[in-house]
């Protein structure tokens, strides 16, 4: 059998198709933007039909850059933004509307109402999640209330919930599988993580019928198989995670203690807790990292809004650069002797503040300052927002900060400037892998090893490579005098400060 496993990274604001050969190198690649969609302040949705048309485009991409052909391909492994929601007519396959995306903060009123009912404890006690309408369930909630005709539609069983990946499955199947992994289950405030079931409890709260629910597999398992009328050919699909979890599958942390971050649109850190469901007192979140064999493998979590999509905003909502990977040679020549901070709150605040009512503001300019200081001040955000999730989870976990080795992915991992700004402020040794695309080869590993193409655990992690270590170089006074700033500047931005 071919080792040639595909994987398709559906992303916030791009969708990707990467080919891996049985080398675990790329072979092939497709990139398409799709339209990033703002009702109302606050509000973000896609077009479920544009992210199709997109997956499906990029695959060709791929399959013609690697020059093979469909048959070629051993399997089908899927990673997919989190979080956000579709619901889609069981007989058509039409969604009900666009999907609201995981950035979308409609449900905050909703979520407030639940928190003044003493309704939190339960879901995190369950989900190990926290009320925010960053989660799938309020914004399915919330679709049911506000679509003409939904809610009676779920309770017949004639609509379909899921998220990105289980729609993708959905059409890619031809309606034939209906069907998510433990991961992205985690996510949506419905299922117990430490039962491995869709609650019913926290359905009835949130007034969701499981009839609309999908069925819950391991991360590597039989999805179903592609349509022949698609590609020519039926494709076996036999992994799926979401993409944090896929990037820490990716990038070999399958050991307890072990933490890396991915840095797209937005920045997530997963520190792997092993078997153990880690309660966080820091306002992080417990979730789901991997299942495996029916064995499930638990991480804390911290999760940042906005990284890349501040970069976008340079580019696309300034005009300050033209491409995002000039931002770090324009932050290096910002003057050292201005102290810009920019809390990009446009979405709200993450972890660990979880304010959605909070926005982006700026604060320490003078007239001198321009676009080198405005770029410095957007990657430095990151890394700043990265050293408050790693500070609350050296508290939470019981390894301290110096076992502390960071493996970074993403876009913005690219930049040198960034990643050695990054370890300054963190005070810890950031390793940056030789493959950038770990969260597509995270969702590869998945469908190449159940497939049998691809090598187990202990031989994936074998071939992990790093590209480059960056050590701390900046001295304790200036790093101190950035993080007081920084920690100011956040107090000012808090809705209730």
């Amino acid at each position: 059998m071919s080792g040639y496993v595909l994987a398709i990274d559906q992303g916030t604001t791009s969708t990707r198709a990467i080919i891996f050969d049985g080398d675990m190198k790329i072979a092939g690649a497709g990139q398409k933007e799709f339209t990033q969609i703002y009702p109302r302040s606050g509000w973000v949705e896609h077009d479920p039909e544009e992210i199709w048309d997109s997956v499906v485009s990029t695959i060709k991409m791929a399959l013609r850059e690697a020059k093979i052909k469909a048959k070629d391909i051993a399997a089908l492994g899927i990673t997919n933004q989190r979080e956000t929601v579709v619901v889609w007519e069981r007989e058509t396959g039409k969604p009900i509307q666009n999907a609201i995306v995981w950035q979308d903060r409609r449900t905050a009123t909703y979520c407030d109402n639940l928190k003044r009912q003493g309704l939190e404890k339960t879901f995190t006690k369950k989900t190990g999640l926290i009320l925010d309408p960053y989660f799938s369930g309020t914004k399915l909630s919330w679709m049911l209330a506000n679509v003409k005709g939904a809610r009676a539609r779920a309770a017949r069983g004639d609509l379909c919930f899921g998220t990105i990946d289980t729609f993708l499955i959905w059409r890619l199947t031809g309606g034939k599988s209906f069907v998510t992994d433990a991961t992205n289950a985690s996510r949506t405030l419905m299922y117990n993580i430490a039962e491995n079931r869709w609650d019913e409890e926290l359905l009835e709260i949130l007034r969701v019928p499981a009839a609309m629910l999908p069925e819950v597999k391991d991360c590597a398992a039989d999805f179903g198989v592609t349509d022949p009328s698609i590609f020519g050919v039926a494709i076996p699909i036999l992994g799926v995670a979401g993409d944090q979890q896929a990037a820490t599958i990716g990038q070999a942390c399958f050991e307890p203690g072990m933490l890396k971050s991915t840095y797209g649109t937005g920045c997530f850190a997963l520190l792997n807790t092993g078997a153990d469901i880690v309660r966080s007192k820091n306002r992080l979140l417990t979730t789901i990292a991997y299942r495996l064999n029916g064995e499930t493998t638990y991480a804390l979590e911290g999760s940042i809004f906005i990284a890349g999509a501040a970069v976008q905003w340079l580019r696309d909502g300034l005009g300050i650069i033209d491409t995002a990977a000039k931002t770090g040679e324009l932050a290096e020549l910002a003057d050292p002797t201005q102290e810009v901070y920019l809390v990009p709150a446009f979405t709200g605040l993450g972890a660990p503040h979880w304010d959605p009512k909070a926005r982006g503001a700026i604060f320490g300019l003078t007239r001198n300052t321009g676009p080198a200081e405005f770029a410095r001040a957007v990657l430095e955000a990151v890394c700043y927002q990265t050293r408050d999730l790693l500070e609350a989870m050296q508290k939470d976990w019981r390894n301290g900060k110096e076992d502390t080795v960071l493996r970074v992915d993403g876009g913005m991992v690219a930049s040198d400037w960034t990643m050695q700004r990054l370890s300054d402020l963190l005070e810890a040794p950031v390793d940056r892998p030789a493959i950038l695309e770990t969260t597509a080869l995270g969702a590869a590993w998945l469908a190449g090893s159940r497939a049998g193409v691809w090598p187990d655990r202990k031989g994936f992690s074998a071939k992990w490579k790093r590209d480059r270590r960056f050590e701390p170089d900046m001295d304790d006074k200036t790093r101190a005098a950035k993080l007081k700033g920084w920690r100011s500047a956040v107090k000012r931005t808090l809705s209730e400060a």
